[in-house]
């Protein structure tokens, strides 16, 4: 009865948890996408060396959606047809929209997009569990430091698209709230030119700015900032999590005196016990790799998915996951993730 019940579930079998996993790898060029699945990775060998979950080993299938929102539904479509119990852990604020709109059609649950989106959270989404902080906190904690130091004129380095224009009425917000002026958006597209950047650089310098922060997008925040020093900036540019180290590592000299707003714990202070754990199994899987936020935070967002598979029953269901999740807390060392019906804040 046991084994009928588990073959009647999809994703489940006598031996394996199926989860399907929709990320932005752009073919190993996006670096925050690879730290964040090699921290995911990492946790799952751990708990799989351990037993699994309900005797169950956790099976990860990944596909690469190139930073392509249509991409992206593709993807959640198909692994959801080839058997996934549950969506999990993408990246960027587009394909993760993109899936949840997936997920919602097909009625599967989708946990951890890494991304901070405000759609994601706004209106409720029942079947979508966050677990890090949106942007929105982030460039709360961003603009309240810069006014702080003296900072007087923020503006937002942004996607050219609807989400991207919601966190740049969100900064307007944000910075009106404390009396911050507010210099404006950069829009971008993926093919944004030098040149582009160099006017965007101009006109920065025209408002008077003295404070950017941006929306994801690492690799053209990278170039943004270049042309900004080449020309003479003194501009202040700071940046939200996601992709932080591989920037900072890139920018070499130039990223002195950026700050970061984060998600997660310091990864290499081991302050607390997630980061310990995180750095002792992360050195087992990738003894020669450095750590990082980003892996931090996947291993951080696989380790609240297990906790919540292990309360979805025996063998787990959806409608199990789903009750369990209805009022859930977990303490990941230091972390905490917490939802209530109609209220999936995640940390």
């Amino acid at each position: 009865v046991a084994a009928g019940a588990a073959r009647a579930e999809p994703g489940i079998t006598a031996s394996e948890i199926q989860i399907g996993q929709n990320i932005t790898l752009m073919g190993g060029r996006n670096l925050y996408g690879l730290e964040t699945l090699a921290g995911m990775k990492a946790l799952f060998d751990e708990v799989n060396r351990n037993g699994g979950v309900a005797g169950r080993k956790l099976s990860l299938r990944t596909l690469d959606d190139e930073n392509d929102p249509a991409r992206a539904e593709a993807n959640a479509r198909q692994l959801v047809k080839e058997g996934a119990f549950i969506l999990f852990g993408s990246v960027e604020g587009g394909p993760s929209t993109a899936v949840m709109a997936a997920a919602n059609d097909l009625k599967v649950p989708f946990f951890g997009p890494l991304a901070g989106a405000p759609g994601l959270r706004r209106p409720h989404q029942p079947l979508v569990f966050v677990v890090r902080a949106e942007h929105r906190d982030e460039f709360q904690a961003l603009i309240q430091h810069g006014h702080r130091v003296g900072l007087q004129r923020v503006a937002l380095f942004h996607a050219d698209s609807a989400g991207g224009r919601d966190h740049l009425a969100n900064v307007q917000k944000l910075a009106a709230d404390i009396g911050m002026a507010f210099g404006g958006g950069v829009p971008f597209r993926g093919d944004i030119t030098d040149a582009q950047l160099d006017t965007a650089v101009k006109q920065l310098g025209e408002k008077k700015v003295d404070l950017v922060i941006n929306h994801g997008s690492a690799p053209l925040y990278e170039r943004l900032i270049r042309r900004a020093r080449s020309a003479g900036s003194r501009i202040s540019f700071w940046g939200v999590n996601s992709g932080s180290t591989p920037m900072a590592a890139a920018l070499g000299p130039l990223a002195q005196g950026m700050v970061f707003a984060q998600v997660v714990p310091n990864p290499w202070a081991g302050k607390t016990a997630l980061v310990r754990e995180y750095q002792l199994n992360y050195r087992k899987a990738l003894p020669d790799t450095p750590f990082s936020y980003g892996s931090l935070e996947g291993y951080a967002t696989a380790k609240a998915l297990v906790a919540a598979l292990r309360l979805a029953g025996k063998p787990p269901t959806r409608a199990g996951l789903l009750a369990a999740l209805q009022s859930f807390d977990a303490d990941l060392g230091g972390l905490s993730v917490r939802y209530r019906k109609g209220e999936h804040t995640g940390s």
